[in-house]
């Protein structure tokens, strides 16, 4: 790809787009802040002062945003530009939405002459320095084809889903599992550090069996350190669970597990620790066992 658009130079986009430049490829980027747009500049991307400025250059935009509303403004969907920044481009939504946005998304690109993939990622920031993401991509295969070599020097794997919005239903899919299995070994480490137990010998216990993983061991190395920066912060955890919530009720799908998650991220968040990591939802077992004890 000739020249590569990216718009979202945050905890994710900054290294994703980072590898992509040290790979080779022209990029053209835009961000809100300056400061990690001139980390890229100093990387050899050229910075432009508007999204639409990178729109009308780039070929193939990648756009990794916080959310929808983030997406809709950057884009000027809803208003009269809309169509002419997008006519005749490519756009590749990276970022976690509802999958009826994305597929709403689609539709309107499609309407103004553009093209439409979204591929999801799965990963944290660590993995997304070390270019260890798992992208979910789906949309039509030709345009699936020209986005999977594009998105080759940020990933470890690259995953074809079908249409859209198969790609983010299967990036929440995965969520599920990760958003349970961190929150179960936050409770294990709060059971343990309650019981009085060696914590370094809790944390070999983990890390020796068959239930370690390369996440199993940041998040218990950040618990045991008390070193809460955000890998996947708090807020973003927090809107993850609301969007698998929001699609089980939807499908009348049973989702227990999630819920309570849900509950224990938004009890972290309103405690004012939103951009800690997401192994900080241990201030909410901590609150909620203060209350047990006091009753």
């Amino acid at each position: 790809m000739e020249r590569v658009g990216f718009l979202g130079l945050g905890r994710m986009g900054e290294p994703m787009a980072g590898n992509l430049r040290r790979a080779g490829q022209h990029l053209v980027v835009w961000n809100r802040s300056r400061p990690a747009a001139d980390r890229l500049r100093e990387l050899g991307a050229e910075v432009r002062a508007t999204p639409r400025a990178v729109l009308e250059e780039a070929e193939l935009t990648l756009l990794m945003l916080a959310h929808d509303k983030a997406i809709d403004a950057v884009l000027g969907r809803g208003g009269p530009d809309f169509a002419a920044a997008v006519h005749g481009r490519m756009l590749v939504h990276m970022g976690t939405t509802a999958p009826e946005y994305s597929a709403r998304l689609a539709d309107d690109v499609r309407a103004a002459g553009g093209r439409y993939v979204e591929a999801p990622v799965s990963g944290s920031r660590l993995p997304a320095q070390r270019a260890e993401l798992v992208a979910m991509l789906a949309g039509d295969p030709t345009d699936v084809a020209v986005v999977e070599p594009v998105l080759a020097p940020m990933c470890r794997s690259v995953l074809r889903c079908g249409d859209v919005p198969s790609g983010t239903m299967t990036k929440l899919a995965v969520n599920v599992f990760l958003i349970t299995m961190v929150t179960g070994l936050v409770e294990s480490f709060h059971f343990a550090r309650r019981h009085g137990l060696d914590l370094e010998v809790f944390r070999t216990a983990i890390n020796s069996g068959q239930m370690a993983s390369d996440v199993g061991r940041v998040k218990l190395d950040k618990l045991i350190s008390g070193d809460l920066s955000a890998q996947a912060a708090i807020r973003d955890v927090h809107q993850n669970s609301r969007l698998i919530t929001a699609a089980a009720l939807a499908t009348a799908t049973a989702s227990p597990l999630m819920e309570v998650c849900q509950a224990l991220y938004r009890e972290t968040e309103d405690t004012g620790r939103g951009q800690e990591d997401m192994a900080a939802v241990v201030h909410a077992l901590e609150l909620r066992t203060g209350h047990s004890v006091r009753r």
